[in-house]
């Protein structure tokens, strides 16, 4: 199997915390440095915005991932401390996260070794990823990962009605945003099947169909990476979208700083923050702080303005839904690898934004099993907030109640109770 930070990984395991100290003394602060480094100076990690972040049309939605383009990320700022030469944002060869790197940080290596099998993980896009299957493969294979395809029963892709056939048209932006999606779960919980539906467009009305379909097909995790502006109409589409009790339906939080959106405002579902993860010298060997880029990019937070508050959220000063519930990976200069070969160079692409983060979500709850029938699953990091990475330090703007916009101890509007540490957060 081939892993990311090879020669990192191997001596950790074997000298412990003094190599990891000494790694992070060579990193010159890289747990907590990285992501002020991108935000200072560009020149250092650059991205853009995937293409389907632009919607293509009125009323459609936005996803939320982000594209390195230039720079030394933090998965390659580990590798040149070891003394292996990084190579540009080329394409040829990853630049950020793999599989063991997250699986790692999360405490998820023997859950991801054993667990999975038989459950289905659904990703909900908008439009055709013509080379889907093709991508996951290359991305399986290069990391070691079992082989997941239709022939075997592993992958299926399927339209918002269920066709295998009438598919949507095909976009490169989406295709971009699909790779980033399957890639997340393979990485995570590399044993379970994994069925894409693909809307006709990027609406609430045929995205939201397409999560439907994905529970009609059976699937008990359903990651969205899409998001935009509350409306007053977010209600109905919650009863009409969302209300699927014993499915743990993740969303994004958006990549536009604090503020709410929506469906990841639905009181149905888990909302999914974004961090900026590193190597670090503590003895989790990781540090996360809040992913922000500036006060218009970073992680989205916030108190819904329409949806109503979960009975099992208690947060004092919100009356309503408030954002987030949890959190992961999100900042591209600590970004993750993806492979990708529809409308751009084939080839190994690093993205961040929190449509990294709730794929990953989705995996670590099909990690920790079956949901029970009548339960909303966003309520069970609630019940074990002891069992999860509790991030305490950086913001996504300026808001007039600290913790919607703030993290500290305990629970905030960007990060939620904090981020996997293994799976028991994520059980009923």
């Amino acid at each position: 199997m081939r892993t990311n930070f090879p020669h990192i990984r191997l001596r950790w395991r074997r000298t412990g915390s003094a190599t990891i100290a000494t790694a992070a003394l060579v990193l010159a602060g890289l747990g907590t440095a990285v992501h002020a480094d991108a935000a200072a100076s560009s020149s250092k990690v650059t991205w853009a915005a995937t293409p389907c972040a632009t919607p293509k049309k009125a009323g459609e939605l936005a996803c939320n991932s982000l594209r390195v383009t230039g720079g030394t990320t933090a998965f390659q700022k580990a590798q040149k401390a070891e003394g292996i030469t990084p190579k540009a944002a080329d394409a040829s060869t990853p630049s950020g996260y793999g599989p063991s790197d997250l699986q790692n940080a999360y405490g998820l290596t023997s859950a991801a070794a054993s667990n999975g099998a038989g459950e289905t993980i659904a990703i909900v896009d908008a439009y055709n990823d013509p080379n889907a299957e093709a991508d996951l493969a290359k991305y399986r294979s290069y990391y070691g990962l079992s082989a997941c395809t239709t022939a075997n029963g592993c992958f299926k892709k399927v339209s918002q009605t269920g066709s295998t056939t009438a598919l949507p048209p095909s976009d490169a932006g989406w295709s971009e945003e699909i790779s980033l999606d399957l890639d997340m779960v393979s990485a995570i919980a590399p044993n379970a099947k994994i069925l894409l539906v693909e809307a006709k467009s990027a609406t609430m009305a045929n995205l939201g169909t397409a999560v439907n379909e994905a529970v009609t097909l059976g699937a008990k995790f359903v990651s969205n990476s899409y998001g935009g502006s509350e409306s007053s109409s977010d209600t109905s589409f919650d009863s009409s979208y969302f209300n699927h009790p014993g499915v743990a339906i993740t969303v994004s939080a958006g990549d536009s700083g604090y503020g709410a959106e929506y469906p990841a405002a639905s009181r149905y579902v888990t909302s999914v923050g974004g961090t900026a993860l590193s190597p670090s010298s503590t003895s989790r060997g990781w540090t996360e702080t809040v992913w922000k880029t500036s006060s218009t990019e970073g992680t989205g937070s916030g108190c819904s303005s329409y949806d109503a508050k979960p009975t099992w959220q208690t947060d004092a000063s919100c009356a309503k839904r408030m954002i987030a519930d949890v959190s992961a990976v999100a900042d591209p200069a600590t970004g993750v690898s993806v492979y990708d070969s529809y409308g751009v160079t084939a080839g190994w692409y690093t993205f961040g934004g929190t449509s990294a983060a709730s794929p990953i979500i989705a995996a670590v709850y099909a990690l920790a099993g079956t949901p029970g029938s009548s339960d909303y699953p966003a309520q069970y990091p609630y019940k074990h907030t002891s069992s999860l990475n509790d991030v305490t330090s950086g913001n996504n703007g300026s808001c007039s109640t600290s913790y919607f916009c703030t993290a500290g101890s305990g629970y905030d509007g960007p990060t939620g109770w904090g981020t996997p540490e293994g799976v028991t957060g994520f059980t009923s």
